[in-house]
Order: C-alpha cells, then structure tokens, then sequence
C-alpha cells in the first residue's frame, strides 16, 4: 500500500510542478511583456515632452528648458537633437554621459520607431522622430536604459525561482497526505479480505461510502463474497445429499448381502436377494448418470443438434416409454393438442426433459390418477404443458422444486427419487433456449410449462425423422 501511496504522491507532485512551471513562466511572459510595453510608453512620452520643452536661442543654438528638470524628468530622459543632415545640434547630461555609438545612423532612419542600442555596457532603446523648433526642422531623438526593467525582471523570476520548489514541497506534502487518507479505506478492506477464509465467507468488506469508487469496489467484492458464500453452502449441500443417496443403495446392498450369508437359502431365496442387489445397483447407476448429465451441463459438454420437432409427436413417443410404469398404477396418460405445435431444439435432450417430467408426475400421482400433456404454440413459442393430479407442490418458494436434492416434506417414504431429475429437465430445456416453471395451481396437483423457440415455417419444412 505504501507503494501506491508513493506513486500517488510522486504523481501528483509531478502534475502540480508542471502545471507551476507553466504558471509562473506564464507570469514572468507576461511581466516581460507588460514591462517592455510600459518603458516603450515613457519614451513616447519623452519625446513629446522634449519636442515641447527644446527651444532655439536668438543665436540658432538648441536649448532645454529648466521644467524637465523641475518635473524631475531630467534625471531619467536621455535627449539628442539632430539637423536632418546629420549634425549634432543638442545633447543633454544623461546623453552625454552613456553615449550611443548607433545614434548617428538611428537619427538617419528617423523612421518614428524604437530601436535596441548600447551605450558601453547599458542596454538603451531609442525613438528618433523628425520634429520642428521654431519653425526649423530636426531630428529629436531620446532613449532610456533597460537596465531598471531587466531588474525588475531578474527579481520577478528569482521570486518564481525560489518560490517553485516551496510551492511543489507543499504541494508534495498536501498530496502525500491526500493519498494516505484516500487509501485509508483500501487498507482496511484489505485488512478485512485477508481474514476471510472459508469458513468465514459470511464476513464482508467494509464500505465507508457506497456512493464513491472505493465503495463501488467494496460493494462489487461484498456481492462476489456473497455468491462465493451461496456457491459453498450449495456445494455443502451437494456434497452432504449426494452422500446420503449413495449410502442409501450402498447399505441396501450391503444389509442384502449380510442376510444372504447368514445362512443356507434356497436357489430361489438367492435369487431374490440378488434381485434386490440389482434393483439398488441400478438405483445406483442411474443416480450417477444423473450426476454426470449435470456435471456436463455445467461444464458446456453438452453439444446440440437442432431441428425442427414435432411436439405431440414426441410427447406420444415418450408416453409408450413410460406408459408401463403408468399402468401398474392404473394411471391415465393423455397427449392433447392442436396444429401439431412445432419447436426448434436437440431432440435427445428435450425428449430427457420430457421423460423427467412425465416420470415426476407419475410418481406423485395416486393410484387412479390422470396424466395430461398438452401442447399448444403463442405466436412466437411453442409450450408443453405436462399436468398430474397429486398432491402439488408444497413450500413457500415453489422455485425450490428446481434445486438439486430437493424432497418435498409432504412426500411419503415410499416414493423413491434422488430429487435430480427436475433439475435436469430444467437444464435441458433452457440449453435449447425455453425456460421450464411450475404454473401456479389451487393447492391440487402440478402443472410444469416447457415453452421453446417456435419453429419457422422453412425449418418446419426441412424437420422432420422420428424419435
């Protein structure tokens, strides 16, 4: 966490340095700027207060008035007075002291503009603008030094200089701060997650503000928890039914067999034990083809072949499948429908769909009952309803009957099942895209609504082949 925290600062003190470098270089542009406009604006100001305080004597010479000196102006203007032929007609103190050597050229251009010069070492600018005294034309020309303004401006930037550092030490701390207590959250969520084992998936992260992103993720990690918590109670359960079904034939075998050698029996008592050893060895079997259905489904092994079925015509074909076992309780079994409602799906997977069903409803149905399976279509499914008479589905989350294991506890004794084949029949159905439920009934036996993808007419046409 420290490392983040690191990188976080290191981060953010790198943006603020470059987000305060720009800044202050884009002070000190301006500053410069501002600066050189200002000192160009006092030149153009002495030469206007030159060209009104120079005066010409009786005997031609040029001279400057005392008032530049009392404005005290004097101290700062440096002033030049050329003919326009190029002769030097009046030069005050402050000229004479930093002489120009370009002032001789500049006063020849005369252009109005401000030029950069030298006097020795002393940067100047200098403005050279034609103009009259007392009706005679000259060459006024006047300077000042840069040397204040680039003080100025030395100091500005020692300012910003100096100032950057401070500014991205504070800046560094500040943020540095920022990202410990930013992350004071993710430490205890990690502080938290690293207590979590299996035995304590119930415990969750905690969330200081579900409205932010670290709440966001803590609420995300909660809900992983929550289904990692479902997913191992399921598989407790799995694990503990799965025993229990296979104890159950395993100590029937083994009780069967324990009888068996108790003692002599007759040709015809071993048969008979035998013939229990085998009715539980196929309970057996087929508990575990039914665990194997399921751990493929679960895995995607399963692969479809679809077509186009005829669902009466399947309904039927699995009624002569288990219309024997439909007989030795003198059940009814119906298949009823109109326009032979076709849907899109395997056939080997739907009609084991359809076996599970119509041997569910068998088992919970009485002696003398009635079985119906009906099929109809909506304009976009195809539906199969199978309908028994038994006792219905008892609990308060009907759903239930879906899960693995599941045993209604209204359900005597006598009627065997490993409570696997409404699971599976759920998983087939929906593998082909339908979704298998339990309608809602009046407490008096069970309806389960397959309802599939309807066949479209040109793959009615190209359906078709038996069972």
């Amino acid at each position: 966490m420290s490392g983040l925290r690191v990188r976080l600062t290191v981060g953010y003190v790198g943006a603020m340095l470059l987000v305060l470098a720009a800044y202050a270089a884009s002070i000190y542009t301006f500053v410069r700027g501002s600066a050189s406009e200002s000192l160009d604006q006092q030149i153009r100001g002495d030469f206007w207060f030159a060209a009104a305080t120079v005066d010409q004597q009786p005997d031609g010479t040029i001279t400057w008035t005392d008032g530049g000196e009392a404005a005290g102006v004097e101290e700062a203007l440096w002033l030049q007075v050329w003919s326009p032929s190029g002769l030097l007609l009046y030069q005050n103190s402050e000229a004479f002291r930093l002489p120009v050597p370009e002032s001789r050229a500049l006063a020849g251009q005369s252009d109005g503009g401000i030029a950069r010069a030298r006097s020795d070492a002393v940067p100047m600018r200098v403005l050279s603008r034609h103009g009259e005294i007392s009706g005679v034309p000259v060459v006024i020309q006047v300077a000042r030094s840069e040397l204040p303004m680039r003080q100025e401006l030395r100091d500005i930037l020692l300012i910003l200089v100096l100032g950057l550092p401070v500014g991205v030490a504070i800046a560094g701390f500040g943020g540095y701060v920022l990202a410990r207590r930013a992350l004071v959250p993710v430490e205890r969520m990690a502080e938290r997650a690293r207590s979590i084992t299996a035995e304590r998936l119930h415990d969750r992260l905690p969330v200081d503000n579900p409205r932010d992103e670290l709440g966001q993720l803590a609420s995300v990690f909660n809900e992983t928890l929550a289904r990692l918590e479902a997913s191992f109670e399921q598989m407790r359960r799995f694990t503990a039914d799965v025993s229990h079904e296979l104890r159950t034939p395993l100590t029937a075998i083994r009780s069967v067999g324990e009888v068996g050698l108790r003692e002599r029996r007759s040709e015809e008592a071993y048969r008979g034990i035998i013939g229990s050893m085998l009715e539980e060895v196929d309970r057996l079997t087929g508990l575990v083809d039914q665990l194997l259905t399921l751990s493929r489904a679960e895995t995607g092994q399963a692969r479809l072949s679809l077509e186009a079925i005829d669902l009466i015509e399947l309904a039927r074909n699995v009624v002569s499948h288990l219309g024997v076992l439909a007989e030795e309780k003198h059940q009814s079994i119906d298949v009823v429908g109109t326009d032979a409602p076709r849907c899109v799906g395997d056939r080997r997977v739907l009609r084991q769909a359809l076996i599970n069903l119509l041997d569910n409803a068998i088992k919970y149905t009485p002696a003398g009952g009635r079985i119906t399976i009906r099929a109809s279509e909506s304009p976009d499914r195809a539906v199969l309803d199978v309908t028994d008479t038994g006792p219905g589905i008892g609990g308060e989350h009907p759903e239930q009957v879906f899960e693995r294991f599941y045993r209604d506890d209204r359900v005597g004794a006598d009627v065997k099942g490993a409570g696997l084949g409404l699971a599976i029949a759920k998983w087939a159905v929906e593998v082909n895209g339908g979704q298998l439920s339990l309608e809602p009934g009046n407490g008096t036996g069970c309806t389960f609504r397959m309802t599939l993808p309807l066949a479209a007419e040109h793959a009615v046409k190209g359906g078709g082949g038996g069972v």
